[in-house]
């Protein structure tokens, strides 16, 4: 098996002197589409924004394509191909579709193959194509989501990050934008994903990892932590077991 595009180990961060990642370790691979699920406060988004360069690491490593990237800035692991969509959208909503699209290709690279990756991204979503000229806060949540996904894949990533990439969709649109993540796995940028909907991540994910008080406790195929006794205890306090 190939080296991973993705190596993070005995990762330690904290707040305020409070460690909220315990030596966490994973791995990411190219064209692949990583899971890391687990309870409210485990430190998933923590350690997507690590990874991503928003946040400072106290111990451990990560390496990126064989290059040790902790402690580098967000805007150089930017130019190195990682990218985070984090939760919330944050889009321009004063500018329309195709505005906030283009504001996504603020890298050299991703400027010169706007147009490119403009009929990629219309590809995965055509109602953003639809949409192209109306404003972003005008969209449907699912849209949001959409554009601030596609936005992303805007600066042309080579793994993109989606923190909690369900939240607030309808359920009649989470198949088909879950088709779209898994077209962008295989084939426009790698995905590492975290978020509390755990059935339709581990449903996608080739590879998973079960994150609980900051720590790594669960590792394996997307499927196979599905019907894991660990997973459904740990995640009992969200309600009903995933069924696999």
């Amino acid at each position: 098996m190939s080296a991973p595009l993705l190596s993070v180990r005995d990762l330690t961060v904290g707040y305020a002197g409070q460690l909220v990642l315990r030596g966490v370790s994973l791995e990411a691979r190219a064209g692949r589409f990583t899971a890391v699920v687990g309870p409210s406060g485990a430190g998933k988004s923590t350690l997507l924004r690590a990874i991503a360069g928003a946040l400072a690491v106290a111990g451990g490593e990560i390496t990126f394509d064989g290059r040790r990237v902790d402690g580098a800035p967000a805007w150089e692991l930017a130019a190195r191909g990682i990218v985070l969509v984090p939760e919330g959208r944050h889009l321009w909503a004063p500018l329309s579709v195709r505005e906030n699209l283009e504001l996504g290709a603020f890298l050299p690279r991703a400027r010169a193959a706007q147009d490119e990756t403009l009929r990629v991204v219309y590809t995965l979503f055509p109602a953003l194509e639809e949409r192209q000229d109306a404003r972003a806060g005008a969209l449907s949540g699912g849209e949001q989501q959409m554009l601030a996904l596609a936005r992303g894949l805007m600066a042309r990533p080579r793994m993109l990050c989606l923190d909690d990439p369900f939240l607030g969709l309808a359920p009649a649109i989470t198949h088909r934008f879950g088709a779209a993540l898994r077209d962008i796995a295989r084939g426009a940028a790698s995905v590492l994903a975290a978020g509390q909907h755990v059935g339709r991540l581990l449903r996608l994910a080739d590879d998973a990892y079960l994150l609980d008080e900051g720590r790594v406790v669960l590792a394996g195929p997307g499927v196979a932590l599905l019907g894991n006794e660990r997973l459904r205890r740990t995640l009992l306090p969200l309600g009903p077991a995933p069924q696999p």
